[in-house]
């Protein structure tokens, strides 16, 4: 079997914490090469996660000829720039969520990999998880009846000004950070825009990132209403429900992976747990992407790109009604 070489750029906590261990263990793939600003820490991280190279800059690993892929952890200001950079290198790129900044930058950013023959995916793992599979097809085929309301509630609690999630020149704030997820579930369940969006966002007044979010979409006969915020104590909850039945996730997001998944279905005649296998959501992300990379499967990335573009139309909408 054909494997795909990896190259990450950067060693952020994300990546140590739920990432390494997955995509190290992934049938197909190959932990080729870290990058850091400081060469030092590049080489160390090397050694301890196992890698055959590390570099001492991210321009260094892009123009490696042995990567065949880049996991993209860095923060959110600099994905447009080091997705054309790896892009131009001729590497498939898997980047975290948010892709971009604003929609005109997703827009450039799958039209840059296009042109230079390489696939791009945003890293929403939770949609790849059995749980979500599930919902989605309980939902498609009617099992809620007709999809009325999504509520949504994710938060953690985090005031450090040297956290990247609190410093607004880089892209940090709840939405940008949380938010993406609200917004993903309802672009799941129901695979279209909104027609409008309502919002109120609450500024902090030194990091002036949102650190409390709320807003509405409106897509006709269903409302979905989220609430983010980096300053609360740690929750997260889905609530989705129907002319004939509800579902409550009871992790949505953070899914552990040694245990199995559990989501509650409500409906005239009874309730019930759905359990779901004890999986590791990010490693059911790369194997997809790497599948699809192999087989060089297109449509699977067309998808992809159309669920990153209205995620983002969204964010985007949040902000400017947030203004207003």
């Amino acid at each position: 079997m054909k494997t795909l070489k990896w190259g990450v750029l950067g060693i952020s906590g994300h990546y140590k914490l739920r990432v390494h261990r997955p995509l190290k263990g992934l049938e197909g793939a190959e932990l080729y090469s870290i990058a850091s600003r400081d060469t030092k820490r590049a080489a160390e991280a090397a050694e301890a996660f196992g890698f055959i190279k590390s570099y001492g800059s991210y321009q260094a690993l892009i123009d490696d000829e042995g990567i065949d892929a880049v996991y993209l952890p860095l923060p959110n200001d600099l994905h447009l720039e080091w997705i054309k950079k790896a892009a131009d290198a001729g590497k498939h790129i898997v980047c975290e969520k948010p892709l971009c900044m604003s929609s005109a930058e997703v827009d450039e950013a799958f039209a840059y990999c296009a042109d230079k023959g390489v696939f791009l995916m945003e890293a929403f793992m939770f949609r790849f998880h059995p749980q979500w599979i599930k919902i989605k097809e309980m939902v498609d085929i009617g099992e809620l009846g007709e999809l009325k309301s999504i509520q949504c509630i994710f938060s953690y609690d985090n005031t450090d000004p040297r956290n990247i999630r609190n410093k607004a020149e880089n892209g940090g704030g709840a939405m940008r950070d949380i938010g993406c997820y609200g917004v993903a579930v309802s672009n799941l369940l129901l695979g279209r825009e909104p027609l409008s969006v309502q919002s109120l966002i609450d500024n902090d007044p030194i990091f002036k990132t949102d650190q409390l979010t709320s807003f509405m979409m409106d897509f006709g006969n269903c409302h979905s209403i989220v609430t983010v915020s980096t300053q609360l104590f740690d929750e997260q909850k889905i609530r989705i429900l129907g002319t004939g039945g509800s579902v409550e996730v009871k992790v949505p997001f953070n899914t552990a992976n040694d245990v199995p998944a559990e989501v509650t279905m409500r409906n005239g005649i009874d309730e019930r747990t759905i359990r779901t296998p004890a999986v590791d959501q990010y490693r059911c992300e790369f194997e997809k992407f790497t599948e699809a990379v192999l087989n060089n499967d297109a449509g699977f990335f067309s998808m992809m790109e159309a669920f990153s573009k209205r995620n983002q139309k969204v964010i985007d909408s949040v902000f400017e009604a947030g203004d207003m």
